[in-house]
This record gives structure tokens, sequence and C-alpha cells, in this order.
């Protein structure tokens, strides 16, 4: 399972938060041990390994986290419910996600409107999560609706996941989708093609959204345009007592950039850099979207003033602020 996530078999910030939890699951599941104390000492050691992974995105610390405060919650039981314990609270994680994912497409659908056109970046849709989507979700329950929507899908390099993924999924669903190159999205923005954005995240910070490398890029253009700008996630991926200056940007290997599949496609020796996620500062963000509701920057405040309170701590924090 960790290197499913670490080489990216499975991704998406929602989806691998649940694959983590099932791999501490499966270190439960196959252990050996007769003594609750080495199992849990392997379910430790596993969940050190997969918080290696890929450091950018929070869902997957969150799951892990929440696997250990389980086992802790198991003082004095057996080998076997500690097992059942663990296992049970990996698929109930697994089912959490499905009704908050359309929970989140309930609540953003209320922005989008009839013949809206939608743009969105990488992939965040039922592939990205255990199903049915967060960005990709809203746009899907808008069609649900009976909106007749319309999306630009960038491609997303180096991975390509909105022209593999999320091109795939708006096909298969009916939504009719364009896809454009990433260095497309000022033009079509300047042309008034697009009427919205609406995109997932990995980790939401007190002063930015760290999101798949582009998404910056596409906030800045859609502010110069006037183009309201929408963040999609589960309250998982909220990490609002940390700034962006918190977070450890996943650096990948260079040949993703280098290399187009198998083919290489720069010039031998050439250096290439290659950062998965960029930040994209709060001020550039119109509303986050998540199963509880539309925040706008002054709900986001409150909620990082009231979150902030509970953890007694000293340092006043203010949102979208570093």
């Amino acid at each position: 399972m960790a290197s499913a996530i670490k080489n990216m078999k499975i991704r998406g910030a929602p989806l691998i938060g649940v694959a983590a939890a099932y791999g501490l699951a499966l270190t439960a599941f196959h252990s050996q041990t007769r003594t609750r104390r080495e199992l849990i000492k392997q379910i430790e050691e596993s969940a050190e390994l997969l918080r290696k992974t890929r450091p950018t995105g929070v869902n997957l610390f969150w799951a892990v986290d929440r696997i250990l405060k389980k086992l802790r919650g198991t003082s004095g039981s057996s080998v076997k419910s500690v097992v059942d314990a663990v296992v049970m609270e990996a698929q109930k994680m697994a089912d959490e996600d499905v009704q908050i994912n359309r929970k989140i497409g309930e609540q953003g659908s209320k922005l989008i409107r009839n013949g809206d056109r939608v743009l969105t970046h990488c992939n965040a849709g039922s592939l990205a999560t255990v199903d049915y989507g967060t960005a990709l979700g809203v746009i899907r329950s808008a069609w649900e609706q009976g909106k007749k929507v319309k999306v630009f899908v960038t491609e997303t390099r180096p991975k390509l996941q909105g022209a593999r993924l999320t091109a795939y999924e708006l096909k298969r669903d009916g939504i009719p989708a364009t896809l454009i190159t990433d260095s497309m999205v000022g033009y079509v923005m300047s042309k008034r093609m697009v009427d919205k954005v609406v995109v997932g995240a990995d980790r939401i910070v007190r002063d930015a959204v760290v999101n798949k490398i582009g998404t910056f890029t596409i906030a800045v253009l859609a502010h110069e345009h006037g183009v309201p700008f929408y963040v999609a996630a589960p309250t998982s991926t909220f990490d609002l007592l940390r700034a962006s200056s918190d977070v450890v940007i996943e650096e990948r290997n260079s040949d993703e950039v280098t290399h187009f599949g198998s083919e290489h496609i720069a010039p031998n020796g050439v250096e290439a850099l290659n950062p998965a996620f960029d930040v994209t500062p709060m001020k550039y963000v119109s509303a986050i979207i998540c199963e509880k509701g539309v925040y706008t920057l002054e709900d986001m405040k409150k909620h990082v003033t009231t979150k902030h309170k509970r953890k007694q701590t000293v340092r006043r924090v203010t949102f979208g602020k570093s």
C-alpha cells in the first residue's frame, strides 16, 4: 500500500487517506502475532512507513492518526478485538468518504448555474476519492440536477491526470468537456469562455490552499479576469493551525518532466524541476466548499479562531495571513 501511494498508483488526497487506513488494516489483518503489544508495534511501524510516502497532502496523516487513536482506545482488548477494531474503522472511513463527497457535491452545486462553463484542474473525481469526487462531485451534482454545464479540463502536466482521468470521468458520465493544455487557461479566460473554476485540495492551511501544481497560476488568472475560484474538499483536508510556510512541497522525480511515458522528450542531461504541488494564497479563493457548507473568507476566519481556542494556544491566528 505504501508503494502504491508513493508511486501514485493510488492518488487524490481523500483516497490516499482511506488507502493509508486500509494499509494499517492490512497490517493488523495479516499479523501472526499473539500479543496485543506486538500487534500495536507492527501497526505503528506501518504507520511510520505510510507517513513517509507523500509529505504534502494532510489526509494521509489525518487517516493514520485516526487509526492510531482508535488503537489506543482498545486498551485491554484481545488481539482479535484490536484487529476487528482497526479493520472496521478503515471501512467506516471509506463509507464516510462517499457520504461526505456527496454532501460536498450538494453544497457546491448551489454555486453552479444552468449553462455555466466550469474549468477544473487535475483530477478530483471518483478516481481520487472512494467515490463521487470533490471538485468533480460539485460538477456531477449540478449535472444530475439538470443543469447543463460544460467543463474545461486542463491536461495537468506532467502526470496528465486531467487528460487521462478527469476527461474520462466526464465522458463516461455524458458531461460535455473540452480538454485544454495548462498554458491555454489564460486564453480561454480572456475570451470569456469560463464562468467559474472549481478545484480540489491536498491541504488547506490558514493562509493558503495547497493543490496540484498549476493551481496557483489558474487562481491568479481567475482573479485577473473576475472569475470565481472555488475549492472543494472535505474537512479532513483542513489543517488550519498551520500556515503555508509549514507545508513541505513534494518534489518528484525529474523523469516525469523530461519523459512522456517512457519516451525521452528533453535533451540528455538537462535539469528539470518537478514540484507536485503549489500554494495558492487565500486572497485568490472565492470560497471553500466542504461537507458542512460553503465557507467564505470571513467564515473561515471564524472557523480558525474557534479551532485555535480549543487548542488553548497563546499565539493569535489570523486566517489569510501567515
